[in-house]
């Protein structure tokens, strides 16, 4: 039925993708020798070589190897819960990874004669075209479940609170498509908004008929023992089954499974940075950044330096020990805005606190003391990006009342990160902000620390986390 209908949608899907990469080459020959300019060459041996028909098989040859790829990376595959985002950077990724291929290609085949416009606009072109694709397809879908077709059917097996959570996340996402007719449960439960479908021995029967598409396994720990009984109930009528855990409480946003013998091993805090190539890509951005940073801030380096020193006594830089990467201490660099005091490692400051000098009260208006952060990011003591350090006063004191505190030190500190730009800075709830912190490390992408950098920038100030100095 639509598991049938959504395999042909997936095939031809992924036969339009290759269509567009073909098309995009054409687009890039056609833009190059018709209205670009700027590139060496006329419309001459390369125009020829653009046009060759080995080369043009080369391409399609390439665009379904594109296609395959994307198969294989799953993009299209659970395509109502994938989100767009996750989709585009894929496609992003995959065609820079795209260029790179053909310029070894054409170095390979000594094709040096070859446009070198062609070569930069086909994979530009290419993802702008599948990107464009995959709006329309999202714009057309949405108004097709809008109207009630193309709707997934579900029947929901439990009773209790996590057959409650998947009925929420649903209704907080209804544009996915899905629509519980149902749920089986010993008992009718009161929490559930939906129509109560008798218990587990009636799954069978309510299989039988064509409108089911998947089950929905959502046990409480007081259920799980019916669990063979729906699994059998639907292997035997050939139906989907997906399963919510009663520990997804405690399951990290991508788990990952080992296998160890018949045992499957969950891998609780595992994260993105755990991928030696995520952990390269973070710290290469890092190094360019803070590099970058400090060029383009050096005047104002200087100007608050100076400022720093002639407003009172004391060093220029304020240096103070913070808690790391695998909670390794490391000296914080900060502009002194406060006089000398000896209560800096342990307690907060105040937004009227008297130990601030006029100047320090200024800098820290405009978080310009946290300037000389960008060190610690390129000696690889911090990130641009992460949850922010603590003193060991603090780590000692909130471990023991936040059982996940110290997940947050399996990555770098930040000079920014999630849960300041969403408010979450200075004297705020603390198992708040641990609680965005652990979303950040769970869901980490480059996309999103640009985004926490664009909105640190121009959604507000960076950080200034308030310690006493």
């Amino acid at each position: 039925m639509i598991e049938r209908n959504e395999r042909l949608k997936k095939l031809c899907s992924s036969l339009v993708d290759a269509l567009l990469v073909f098309v995009a080459y054409l687009g890039a020959i056609y833009l190059r020798f018709n209205y670009i300019r700027f590139f060496r060459g006329g419309a001459g041996p390369a125009w020829d070589i653009a046009k060759d028909s080995r080369m043009l098989l080369g391409v399609a040859i390439y665009a379904l190897a594109l296609v395959t790829v994307f198969h294989l990376v799953r993009l299209y595959g659970r395509s109502r819960i994938r989100g767009l985002w996750w989709q585009c950077r894929v496609i992003v990724g995959l065609n820079l990874l795209g260029l790179v291929v053909w310029a070894a290609a054409f170095y390979y085949f000594r094709l040096g004669d070859f446009s070198r416009g062609v070569i930069l606009l086909f994979p530009v072109l290419s993802t702008v075209a599948l990107v464009a694709k995959r709006l329309a397809v999202r714009a057309y879908d949405r108004h097709q479940r809008a109207a009630g077709r193309g709707i997934k059917h579900i029947l929901l097996a439990g009773g209790g609170g996590i057959a409650a959570k998947y009925l929420l996340a649903l209704q907080q996402n209804p544009y996915y498509g899905f629509q519980v007719d149902g749920y089986l449960a010993a008992a009718p439960s009161p929490t559930l908004n939906c129509r109560y479908l008798g218990g587990f021995d009636k799954l069978g029967e309510l299989l039988e008929g064509p409108q089911v598409d998947e089950v929905v396994i959502a046990f409480d720990t007081g259920e799980i023992e019916s669990i063979p009984a729906v699994l059998n109930a639907c292997d035997k009528n050939g139906t989907r089954v997906t399963m919510v855990p009663f520990y997804n409480d405690y399951l990290p946003a991508r788990p990952t499974v080992d296998v160890l013998g018949d045992c499957k091993l969950i891998n609780i805090r595992e994260t993105p940075f755990d991928n030696l190539f995520n952990a390269a890509v973070k710290r290469l951005l890092d190094i360019l950044g803070s590099l970058l940073l400090i060029v383009l801030t050096s005047p104002v380096l200087v100007v608050v330096a100076v400022g720093v020193k002639l407003s009172s006594p004391g060093p220029v830089l304020f240096k103070q020990e913070r808690i790391g990467l695998n909670k390794k201490p490391f000296m914080m660099y900060k502009f002194r805005s406060m006089r000398q005091n000896a209560q800096q490692d342990t307690g907060w400051s105040k937004g009227t606190d008297p130990r601030k000098t006029k100047f320090g009260s200024l800098i820290r208006k405009f978080s310009l003391d946290e300037l000389p952060q960008f060190f610690n990011v390129l000696k690889g003591d911090m990130s641009l990006v992460g949850p922010r350090p603590e003193v060991p006063y603090h780590v000692e004191h909130f471990k023991e009342e936040i059982p996940l505190y110290l997940v947050r030190q399996q990555v770098r500190p930040g000079c920014t990160g999630w849960a300041q730009v969403n408010g979450l800075r200075g004297d705020t709830d603390i198992a708040e902000r641990i609680r965005y912190d652990i979303w950040y490390i769970e869901n980490w992408t480059v996309a999103l620390d640009l985004k926490i950098i664009f909105r640190t920038v121009f959604g507000g100030k960076m950080v200034n986390d308030e310690k006493l100095q």
